[in-house]
């Protein structure tokens, strides 16, 4: 299977037209006609619907779309890597995350290095534990931050020093609002709004002490700003980490930390034996030169 042919079935698959994905190819309609028959032959498969306005795919031609997806991204990220420069450090560092306000560590990190290697770009991706591994074992991030539990045994990781504060947002004129923490037995009864990672992170489940089948749980998120919106109408409490809302000023919400205090542990990852390329080996160096100097900083403050 030819890199250049999923390129041209990506390109119909888009223009969900023949005629215009041969346009945007700058090829004409038989060649490329041609191309996708032996791709299907080649495959035994039917990938496309050819209506008389538009093409569909058909579920094995979703199936390979999204494959496709994934093996051109590669393919781009590798030549990119390998057409750096050693003297002037350059290319795309790709990065997975979930929400966290320790995202700005990274921040940082990048901000300092760009200083001294201005031709290095940065993408960022969102998404659970789940999904950044999963994009880091097919090889299209370099680097996962998690939050939170996570086997992490398949990777080499660096552990920050920061943690996250794990709470419970809800409005200002909320009945829990008037406590100045949380405690689990407050919420068995309440309308609860959760990430779609509470119901596996044991450590959310033993500090319920409560089976969360059994909760009122009447929403799930991906993103907390999402979820805000619910709780700004009143449709529920949710239990998130800290410093993501906004909860100053005449915001009508406000976040209070669970009792006993629950922590989510954060730290970056990458997959072991990878070969970094120059500018995420540089990137990785200064990730680490910063969590050390974060270190000394906590521990002459005393909040170690």
């Amino acid at each position: 299977m030819d890199i250049r042919v999923l390129q041209y079935f990506l390109a119909v698959a888009r223009e969900e037209s023949i005629t215009k994905a041969a346009e945007s190819l700058r090829m004409t309609q038989p060649p490329l006609s041609r191309q996708l028959k032996d791709l299907e032959e080649e495959l035994g498969k039917q990938l496309f619907i050819r209506g008389s306005k538009k093409v569909t795919l058909t579920e094995d031609g979703m199936l390979l779309r999204k494959r496709a997806e994934e093996l051109v991204d590669l393919m781009e990220k590798t030549k990119a890597e390998l057409t750096s420069s050693s003297e002037n450090i350059g290319g795309d560092i790709y990065i997975g995350c979930g929400e966290t306000e320790s995202i700005s560590f990274l921040a940082q990190a990048a901000q300092d290095l760009q200083k001294k290697h201005p031709l290095i770009h940065y993408h960022i991706y969102s998404g659970d534990a789940e999904r950044v591994m999963e994009k880091l074992d097919k090889g299209l991030i370099d680097f996962g931050l998690l939050v939170g539990e996570a086997d992490i045994s398949r990777y080499d990781c660096l552990k920050l020093s920061q943690k996250d504060l794990w709470g419970v947002l809800m409005r200002k004129d909320s009945p829990l609002a008037e406590k100045e923490t949380i405690c689990a037995e407050d919420l068995w009864d309440k309308p609860l709004i959760v990430s779609h990672q509470t119901s596996i992170n044991t450590e959310m489940f033993h500090w319920l002490k409560a089976d969360i089948s059994k909760l009122n749980i009447v929403a799930t998120y991906d993103l907390i700003y999402n979820a805000a919106q619910f709780v700004k109408k009143g449709f529920g409490y949710v239990i998130a980490l800290d410093r993501l809302i906004n909860t100053t000023g005449d915001s009508n919400l406000c976040f209070k930390p669970l009792f006993p205090t629950l922590e989510a542990e954060l730290c970056i990852v990458w997959k072991k034996y990878q070969v970094l390329s120059r500018a995420s080996s540089v990137f990785l160096q200064q990730l680490k030169t910063e969590t050390l100097a974060y270190g000394k900083e906590m521990i002459a403050a005393g909040l170690t």
